[in-house]
């Protein structure tokens, strides 16, 4: 089935993930925590670990600072104990936005991402306001020019839901969070390797924002992605980069 044209705005995304790239390995490193605490330190009973420990191969941090951060989680060791928290709210023209957050202190964090939100035009929302947009699901995306028929046939046979065809090229498969693994794998043992590969809260109805809606709309993104407790944006809104 046809698609949104997304390819530039997961372009657009990670290269303001590149620029921020310092953050990043804090951010890998509570995930990391976190799915050890709570599923353990074996990467082949621990799905959540398994894919913490890929983004933190990707973005190139050390094994040993890996390994000493999963220890640290599962041992005895005296260490912070993160809550996870999730806020909702909507930005600019409407666009709905989920924060998903790791604290320990979460009177900081409600009131860091409430500033954002009211600061750059967006507006918090209680839970449950937004939510209903987004499906929890694993996600993989490939460039465009990859072979269409190959991915689907693959995919599909692994166990995937689903396989979109987007308008520019690129090609979308969605899966259950518990098939992402096993698709994933039966993808890229057949040569074919995503350029976005998570699970995800995927927006089902996208907004396309240009002009100085997309302008304002990426300030509110901005500020709430440098607030230190902030792990995930999601949000519905496609913004035109050409706007920016």
């Amino acid at each position: 089935m046809a698609g949104h044209s997304k390819w530039a705005n997961i372009q657009h995304r990670k290269g303001r993930q590149d620029e921020k790239r310092g953050k990043i390995w804090t951010r890998i490193i509570r995930e990391i925590t976190v799915a050890a605490r709570s599923g353990g330190g074996d990467l082949g009973t621990n799905p959540r670990l398994r894919l913490a420990v890929d983004r933190a191969k990707a973005a190139n941090m050390p094994a040993d600072r890996v390994k000493y951060n999963i220890d640290k989680a599962t041992g005895n060791q005296e260490g912070v104990t993160y809550e996870e928290i999730r806020y909702e709210g909507y930005g600019i023209g409407g666009a709905a936005i989920l924060v998903d957050t790791m604290t320990d202190n979460k009177v900081r964090t409600v009131a860091e991402v409430r500033h954002a939100f009211s600061k750059y035009g967006g507006n918090m929302g209680t839970e449950g306001s937004v939510a209903f947009q987004f499906k929890h699901c694993g996600q993989l995306i490939f460039a465009p020019g990859t072979n269409e028929d190959k991915v689907m046939e693959l995919a599909l046979e692994a166990g995937a839901e689903d396989v979109i065809a987007d308008d520019d090229g690129a090609i979308e498969v969605l899966t259950a969070p518990a098939d992402f693994e096993a698709v994933k794998n039966a993808l890229e043992v057949a040569g074919l390797k995503p350029e976005v590969a998570e699970i995800t809260m995927r927006a089902e109805n996208p907004i396309e924002l240009g002009g100085d809606e997309a302008a304002r709309m990426q300030k509110l993104l901005d500020a709430l992605e440098e607030l230190d407790d902030v792990q995930e944006i999601y949000h519905n809104a496609e913004i035109d980069s050409e706007a920016l």
